[in-house]
């Protein structure tokens, strides 16, 4: 969703600020509105933390996954919050009751028709720079996902067809084929 027409930078406190219900994100000190998701988005945003949430615990592993609505401060000022549909936080010193302060390690996407240029674009650019080592990138309506491994500085292009290696992990695979056949997607 396009920014609005702004003279002024915005802050977290103008976030915090919005009635009840409304959702917004801040990106440099521009505001974003949020249209609620749809049953799709939410159904594979659910399927994606499960898949995470039980690598994790099989594995007894010390990394933390979010769902959103779930505060990340990108950056050491007020002007950057965003809500990522997926964040998984491997530094528990970045945990905080109101979010996590600084780059989640992973951060999910899925791609709604507003928030299309935003995921591909604004927030690519802006993970990039703040300090995520993995993001992807999960478009079903395009039936695409794109993993960006900003360590490596790799880049997959996957289908729903295709089961995806998550980067931060040796064993954890995402096989999308199946949540595809769940979702009838």
């Amino acid at each position: 969703m396009p920014a609005l027409a702004q003279d002024k930078l915005y802050t977290i406190n103008d976030i915090y600020s919005l009635p009840d219900g409304e959702r917004a994100e801040l990106i440099d000190g521009q505001i974003y509105f949020m249209a609620p998701p749809t049953r799709k988005h939410q159904d594979i945003a659910g399927e994606l933390f499960g898949t995470i949430w039980e690598y994790i615990r099989a594995n007894t592993g010390s990394c933390r996954p979010y769902v959103a609505p779930f505060a990340v401060f990108l950056n050491e000022n007020d002007r950057n919050y965003v809500e990522p549909d997926i964040s998984v936080i491997c530094d528990k010193s970045k945990l905080t009751d109101k979010g996590c302060s600084g780059a989640p390690d992973w951060i999910i996407e899925i791609v709604s028709p507003s928030s299309r240029r935003m995921d591909y674009f604004t927030k690519l650019f802006k993970y990039r720079t703040s300090g995520v080592r993995e993001y992807w990138i999960v478009d079903p309506e395009k039936n695409r996902i794109l993993v960006y491994n900003f360590e490596s500085e790799d880049t997959g292009d996957y289908t729903f067809s295709d089961s995806v290696k998550a980067g931060i992990y040796e064993e954890l695979y995402i096989n999308f084929s199946d949540i595809a056949k769940l979702l009838n997607i």
